[in-house]
């Protein structure tokens, strides 16, 4: 009797191989056979899940996204007890990805975001986690200030999130440095909010 293969596990181990190239060598040091070397596949197994390198690269996107999205929504639950502001706070933090342990996350987000400029698969892509990760925000911050223009404020704030994360990789801001203006910002948001 032939071995059953649990296919989306198979997915998901082949995604995370193309996020550690990504990580290693970025986007352009992504090749089927390697790929394959790092999910411990033969080539034919990468090809049975993925037609296409493009479908690979878009599945893992929606990979990496999926686990940043996750952790943000995570960090919802994970603190009823804690003020909506204060949930805010969490959430971008989760989303700029500035603890050493979300580098090579950074790392893999930004290079997909730089393919997505000349790539609209994968610029769908990241439009549907920016869309999760706004709709998100945007009810949060409704729920912290009736005040504030909340859909604005979540697009503000994953724009800050996404050059934080630039600038940080980049070594221009130290994660320290970019939790402080995050914090700043959110201080004056919620401010704003209670001066109207």
């Amino acid at each position: 009797m032939p071995k059953q293969v649990d296919q989306e596990d198979r997915r998901r181990r082949i995604a995370e191989a193309v996020c550690a190239l990504i990580d290693a060598q970025g986007l352009e040091g992504v090749t089927l056979r390697d790929v394959a070397t790092r999910a411990d596949v033969s080539m034919g197994a990468v090809q049975r899940c993925f037609r296409t390198k493009e479908e690979m690269l878009q599945f893992a996107l929606g990979h990496i996204g999926a686990r940043v999205t996750e952790r943000a929504h995570g960090r919802v639950v994970a603190g009823p007890a804690q003020s909506a502001a204060s949930t805010v706070g969490h959430v971008v933090g989760e989303v700029a990805l500035l603890r050493d342990e979300h580098r090579a996350e950074a790392r893999i987000w930004l290079a997909f975001l730089a393919a997505a400029a000349v790539n609209p698969a994968l610029a769908t892509g990241l439009r549907t986690s920016y869309a999760d990760l706004e709709g998100l925000l945007a009810r949060l911050i409704a729920e912290a200030s009736g005040a504030v223009d909340a859909r604005r404020e979540a697009r503000t704030l994953l724009a800050l999130a996404d050059g934080l994360t630039a600038h940080v990789l980049i070594g221009h801001r130290s994660a320290a440095e970019a939790e402080e203006l995050l914090h700043a910002h959110l201080v004056g948001v919620w401010g704003a909010g209670a001066g109207r």
